[in-house]
């Protein structure tokens, strides 16, 4: 049963944390929810997070080729 440390500390169960799809890394908030609970929320990606996951989708210059209005 895990305790709050004298630190203000909790170890959350990893079988918890998985079935809530969290893992190592993720930024959370944690807030009270009134007496007695305490609700752990993984903090959304920001857009700029995702910035370059489509580097090398299409061929270098066909962009441009596409918006100078030349057929793909």
């Amino acid at each position: 049963m895990p305790r709050i440390s004298s630190k203000h500390q909790v170890t959350l169960p990893v079988e918890t944390l998985e079935r809530a799809g969290m893992g190592p890394g993720d930024e959370v908030t944690i807030e009270a929810d009134g007496p007695d609970v305490i609700v752990v929320r993984r903090i959304p990606s920001r857009p700029t997070d995702a910035l370059g996951i489509f580097d090398g989708l299409y061929e270098p210059g066909y962009l441009e080729r596409l918006r100078a209005g030349e057929r793909a």
